[in-house]
């Protein structure tokens, strides 16, 4: 089973969206060194417990900051730009990092304000052409538009070879059979309506035809994304989950967080730890390393799929790393067993900062000032 990371970059009570995206590179070393396979930044708009706005922006500084770990977005939101403008941002980073760079693609609406805020012609209606936006990506992407096709004479970076992995993302109905019928690689968002996950999976491989475009695959090809949050107890990981608790019961509210909740706000907030969900498909999977593996791998032999994708919102950021560490000890991914060992190389911009790169948190930066290996982190 091989496991992955979407990152939202959660900002925490007491810290700054500058900070999260720089811990983001820190996380995503980390990743790397136990085994992931994949480390994807999210994009969302308008929510201040949220850092990940611009994926494109961070998986270059990410990419360069690690050395075999795939990058990628989690997921471009397509119905807001141009499949043209997507892909030579894509293809240009899978120049400059050969192998490693997905492009996770989805749909998505922000809200109302920043709907409009994101559109270039704000007196149209909107339509939806998603189909459409993806068969033209794939052509863009690989470089194999139909010669009869209006844009066959525009090119993107000519004579590369190399291509960005391209991905489809959804929670709906219709998502699994797109991604089925153009053969594409397909995510299902099981932290948004995991109820749905068997029936998408279903529905992506019974709809699926081998692709014509290089962009896509010749047979189904799947991960699923949950939610997990795992700790040395139970009752440890059911702490864990309260802020992102918290968050969703005041979205449910109509009410959108400037910060992430701490456990001791959240808890106040809601007045009680609840306990974790123990349905075959729960929106949070919570637990010890053993319940956390036994539930994920479940999920995996329902869906048929060989790659989970973690999502998760805990703060502070060690226990997100014990959370890491103990998926991948769980699921013996192949830098589990040596992780503690490793230091962690990290580049800070100034002399203020170099004096104590992990005050406040650990910082990650990416000039040339000055390298600092921190101490490893220990069991």
């Amino acid at each position: 089973m091989r496991l992955s990371i979407v990152d939202v970059c959660p900002v925490m009570e007491g810290r700054t969206p500058q900070q999260a995206v720089r811990d983001a590179i820190g996380f995503a070393q980390e990743a790397e060194a136990l085994g992931f396979t994949r480390y994807w930044l999210a994009e969302h708009h308008g929510a201040g417990s949220v850092g990940s706005q611009a994926p494109e922006v961070l998986i270059p500084v990410i990419a360069g900051e690690t050395q075999r770990i795939r990058v990628g977005s989690g997921a471009v939101l397509l119905n807001h730009y141009s499949p043209l403008k997507v892909a030579e941002q894509f293809r240009t980073l899978a120049a400059l990092f050969p192998g490693r760079i997905d492009l996770g693609t989805g749909r998505a609406f922000a809200g109302p304000v920043a709907d409009v805020a994101l559109m270039r012609h704000r007196t149209q209606r909107r339509v939806d052409d998603h189909r459409e936006q993806m068969v033209e990506l794939a052509a863009w992407v690989a470089q194999d538009m139909p010669k009869d096709h209006p844009f066959a004479t525009v090119q993107v970076m000519p004579d590369m070879a190399e291509m960005p992995m391209l991905w489809l993302l959804g929670s709906s109905d219709a998502s699994p059979r797109l991604a089925g019928l153009l053969g594409l690689r397909y995510v299902f968002a099981g932290f948004i309506a995991p109820e749905r996950a068997v029936s998408a999976m279903r529905s992506y491989r019974q709809h699926f035809e081998a692709a014509r475009s290089p962009a896509g695959v010749r047979s189904p090809e799947a991960i699923l994304a949950v939610h997990v949050i795992c700790a040395e107890t139970r009752a440890e990981a059911e702490r864990l989950a309260m802020p992102v608790r918290h968050m969703y019961a005041s979205l449910a509210q109509g009410r959108i967080g400037k910060r992430l909740a701490s456990i001791e706000t959240a808890i106040g907030a809601l007045g009680s730890v609840p306990p974790a969900e123990q349905e075959p498909w729960p929106r949070f999977v919570i637990g010890d390393p053993d319940e956390v593996r036994a539930r994920l791998l479940a999920m995996a032999g329902e869906t048929g799929v060989e790659e989970i994708m973690v999502q998760d919102m805990i703060v502070p950021g060690d226990a997100r790393r014990r959370s890491w560490r103990l998926l991948a000890e769980a699921f013996d991914l192949s830098g589990a067993a040596n992780y503690p060992a490793r230091p962690i190389r990290i580049r800070v911009r100034s002399r203020a900062l170099a004096r104590n790169p992990t005050e406040n948190g650990p910082f990650h930066g990416f000039s040339r000032c000055k390298c600092w290996t921190l101490p490893a982190i220990g069991r």
